[in-house]
């Protein structure tokens, strides 16, 4: 029984996922909220991006492989900067 409750830790942690928020300034039109989810989606081990074009902010589940550096480039690759808001652990 120890063994089977420290096999589900041991992999709750290394399949947990992430949930960051963004602060996207300059996203004015839909266009912009699509370029910043595309060009987020194409990291590997991200699992969903959302953008919300009247707060300017992009939120983003993601494996623990994707760094918070990763999507901040991502973001830049769309003429955009991004500040993190927030992030934590996502079940």
């Amino acid at each position: 029984m120890r063994i089977l409750v420290l096999f589900f830790i041991f992999f709750s942690f290394v399949f947990s996922s992430q949930i960051s928020v963004f602060k996207v300034e300059g996203m004015h039109c839909p266009l912009c909220t699509t370029a910043v989810k595309q060009a987020i989606s194409k990291l590997e081990g991200v699992e969903k991006v959302s953008a919300r074009l009247n707060t300017k902010e992009v939120t983003v589940i993601y494996s623990q492989k994707v760094k918070i550096e990763d999507i901040l480039e991502a973001i830049k690759t769309t003429s955009y900067q991004g500040v993190e808001v927030s992030t934590k652990s996502h079940e």
